[in-house]
């Protein structure tokens, strides 16, 4: 098998086999293939695209390709979730403990943030004390007693996707949706879990800007789960303002814990309580998602779902007494409140430049290498359909650095203003199952 004619054959639109998929992604990973060879092949699968089989194949191969978890000593239907990315997105924070609060396990293994501001455990790691380095065998026996556990990626998981990812990322290959689909489904399917829910964001702050696109992704990243026989849902979400009110990793934890008290942004509450739901069914707890949702409601109006926060903190080492009192938390020193200098509606909140903004201030990375500060961060003060005056704050910033000129333009940017109410528009866009 030579790799010239993988390319030959995918640049004419034609099928690649399972001996050929396994055959490019092998190879690349063991070194033997080169990178031109590669980004060749990438580029015409951009064009020419992969049938479902060829995508399925592709994921299996980069799961193969390293570790595999093997949750099989946890009891019950294990239930994940994946969010595509978005700015303010503390929706795991909300999720675990609902989801355990109805006695679904939640083995959640999540990744650090690069970009716009911190990922998920980078968030828990603004709570003193919190260690998201637990051993598997504390990790699976946490999910069997308390039913959630959340840690940093284990172990050698896809480091084909790895390979092909960095490849993509300089070679203009990224946004093609079998490369997507199959990069995020390998991570999936490698973690181990039973079900997934995949909350798909839409809109200017994430990666698919049309709802059009976003489905296509959905119903490839569906159809790759359930082909690999796991019970999975995609939920579509809006993404054309920040979610919530709180930007930023202290930020978002605070918000996390309003939003178990039921209180807060109703985009936040709305989404969580959907995604929530969605793993409640695909967990077979429930088989209508109306009641599935009623029970999550319950538990947050009953304080049940907030105090299993607490027990998730305290179970992996960190000071519960920051959810209690979440003034506790990390504070920044200084604060600049952002100034409106014209009048209208909020017509949108560009995510991406609050993001960058929340970066600038030291909530986020630019390199992996890059330090955080778990107190920088934004609040939102006007969302989207909300009438603004000229002196209005539009939004806080929260930092240590004494040079926040570039961060306060960005977050000045990102808000548009329309002398008339804009259509609003609803946070669940649409449910793929199939």
């Amino acid at each position: 098998m030579h790799m010239v004619d993988l390319i030959d054959k995918k640049k004419k639109g034609k099928k690649l086999s399972q001996e050929e998929i396994y055959y490019f992604v092998n190879g690349y990973t063991e070194g033997r293939i080169p990178d031109y060879q590669v980004s060749a092949l990438l580029m015409a699968i951009y064009f020419k695209g992969m049938d479902e089989e060829e995508t399925r194949i592709l994921t299996m191969a980069m799961v193969e390709s390293g570790d595999q978890i093997d949750l099989s000593p946890i009891k019950g239907i294990k239930v994940d979730k994946h969010s595509t990315g978005g700015v303010g997105d503390k929706v795991s924070l909300i999720v675990i403990p609902l989801v355990a609060s109805l006695g679904i396990p939640v083995a959640k293994m999540s990744g650090r943030g690069l970009g716009h501001t911190g990922g998920t455990i980078d968030k828990l790691e603004s709570i003193e004390g919190f260690d998201i380095g637990l051993s598997m065998e504390k990790f699976m026996d946490n999910v069997n007693t308390y039913k959630m556990a959340i840690v940093g990626q284990t172990g050698d998981l896809t480091p084909a996707d790895k390979k092909l990812y960095a490849l993509r990322d300089v070679t203009a290959t990224v946004d093609s949706v079998p490369l997507i689909a199959s990069s995020i489904m390998s991570k999936k399917i490698a973690s181990g879990s039973d079900a997934i829910v995949l909350d798909v964001k839409v809109g200017n702050g994430a990666f698919m800007k049309t709802l059009e696109d976003a489905r296509v992704l959905a119903k490839a990243m569906v159809s790759i789960g359930k082909g690999l026989g796991r019970e999975t849902v995609a939920v579509l979400t809006n993404m054309n303002e920040p979610l919530g009110k709180e930007v930023g990793n202290a930020n978002e934890v605070r918000e996390a814990i309003q939003a178990l008290k039921g209180e807060g942004s109703k985009d936040l509450l709305s989404v969580s309580v959907t995604i929530a739901g969605h793993m409640a069914v695909v967990g077979k707890a429930f088989q209508d998602l109306e009641e599935a949702k009623a029970a999550i409601i319950e538990n947050i109006d009953n304080g049940k779902a907030l105090a299993l926060l607490k027990v998730l903190v305290k179970i992996q080492g960190g000071n519960e007494e920051q959810i209690a009192r979440p003034e506790l938390l990390p504070v920044a020193r200084i604060n600049v409140p952002v100034i409106a200098k014209e009048e209208g509606f909020v017509h949108e909140i560009k995510a991406e430049e609050i993001g960058t903004s929340a970066m600038l201030l030291g909530a986020g990375r630019e390199t992996k290498e890059d330090l955080i500060d778990y107190a920088a961060g934004i609040t939102l003060h006007k969302k989207v359909g909300e009438y603004v005056n000229i002196g209005d704050v539009l939004c806080t910033l929260m930092t240590n650095k004494e040079n926040y000129k570039d961060a306060y333009e960005k977050a000045l940017e990102a808000y548009e203003l329309s002398e008339e109410k804009p259509e609003e528009i609803p946070f669940i866009l649409d449910v793929i199952t199939e």
